[in-house]
């Protein structure tokens, strides 16, 4: 019964992958950058949602109250945007991405030290509320800048960015998940993810190394190479801290999925709980640290 339900969830997954591939590939380049800001604040509005949940937000009203207020902080920000100024100019964006590398230092310590370290956020609503504001805010801001980058010189040269950032993130985590399936004996986060290997990790770094090559060789990005494989391997660390993060935080609120939105896949938190964290890093080393491109 077991074994018939995995193929089954399996085979929702390939479909529902199958299907999304090509609506997220033409809505990075055929989308004008407006559209593609309007598609972010909804995958944010979704993931506030659904990380109401992981809040402790039992309340339907409560929920759709907190999308709402996240959907009009996010229209608010969205204001400044202008393609013929660098999003990255904003003061409020380079905080906002450098708070976000603070806050998943701090999540690292959090999961290091879970189960421990859960006795100090566990009841309190509010503090699991500002965990989803630190996640959340920084990648939509991330997504924005990689999205405008050089926007007013040609449309496209942002949307590779977005692009090989997703391809990288979500090729490291199936590389990852079948390099562990095969080989994994040595579990990473017991307590957290009793599926997830060091084999796992180890698989997935391989798979970004891969992306990398191909896309540097075979995509219009420019960049120089030691700052993109660096940054890229540090984003795919930070992506699986990301996913392990949701995951604590999933574990403490009793759910399995953070949603059901996506057949075969659950909620959009699960599809982008390791692009939160990867896309920010991203940015932080690319952008801000080694100004490689």
């Amino acid at each position: 019964m077991r074994i018939h339900l995995k193929h089954r969830l399996l085979k929702y997954r390939l479909i529902t992958a199958v299907i999304l591939i090509p609506i997220v590939t033409a809505a990075l380049f055929l989308l004008p950058l407006m559209g593609f800001v309007c598609l972010i604040l909804l995958v944010c509005m979704l993931s506030a949602w659904e990380w109401g949940r992981l809040a402790g937000l039992t309340s339907l009203s409560q929920r759709i109250w907190l999308a709402i207020i996240f959907g009009f902080f996010l229209a608010f920000i969205s204001l400044r945007i202008s393609p013929s100024r660098p999003f990255l100019s904003l003061w409020q964006a380079k905080y906002t991405l450098w708070t976000a590398l603070g806050w998943w230092i701090s999540a690292l310590i959090l999961l290091l030290c879970y189960p421990c370290s859960a006795r100090f956020w566990r009841k309190s609503r509010l503090l699991r509320l500002i965990f989803g504001l630190l996640t959340i805010l920084p990648f939509f801001w991330g997504m924005l800048a990689l999205r405008q980058y050089h926007y007013d010189i040609n449309h496209f040269s942002g949307a590779w960015w977005v692009l090989y950032v997703m391809v990288l993130v979500w090729s490291a985590d199936s590389g990852a998940y079948i390099f562990g399936r095969m080989f994994g004996r040595h579990k990473l986060a017991q307590t957290i993810s009793p599926r997830k290997t060091w084999e796992g990790v180890i698989g997935g770094l391989i798979t970004s190394v891969v992306i990398t090559c191909f896309f540097k060789k075979y995509s219009p990005i420019h960049a120089e190479l030691h700052a993109l494989f660096l940054s890229s391997i540090i984003s795919i660390i930070a992506g699986m801290l990301g996913d392990l993060t949701e995951s604590m935080f999933k574990r403490e609120a009793g759910i399995k999925d953070s949603g059901y939105v996506i057949p075969g896949h659950g909620g959009i938190l699960d599809r982008i709980d390791s692009l939160t964290a990867a896309v920010p890093v991203f940015i932080c080393l690319m952008f801000l640290t080694f100004h490689a491109i």
